[in-house]
């Protein structure tokens, strides 16, 4: 199951469970639109693999398997992968 992080790696944006604009790489870092097309051209600035849009998950199933509330930030800023 997904972790749904709840921020932008990048800029710390928040990023709610249902929010349309998060996008994730396969290991569920998770980035802003903003972000990954300004900052990133679509990569993950951590694995180098493409960044897609992140599912929503619906309202019922939140109770029962929350988002996550742990915040990932990259202190040392936000570049693409080489």
């Amino acid at each position: 199951m997904l972790q749904m992080r709840p921020n932008c790696e990048c800029c710390d944006g928040d990023l709610a469970p249902d929010s349309h604009d998060a996008l994730i790489c396969s290991f569920e870092c998770t980035f802003c639109v903003d972000c990954a097309t300004t900052k990133l051209k679509g990569r993950c600035p951590n694995c180098g693999g493409m960044l897609a849009p992140r599912p929503t998950r619906a309202a019922r199933h939140l109770a029962k398997h929350p988002a996550s509330t742990q915040r990932v930030l990259k202190p040392e800023g936000c570049a693409p992968s080489a």
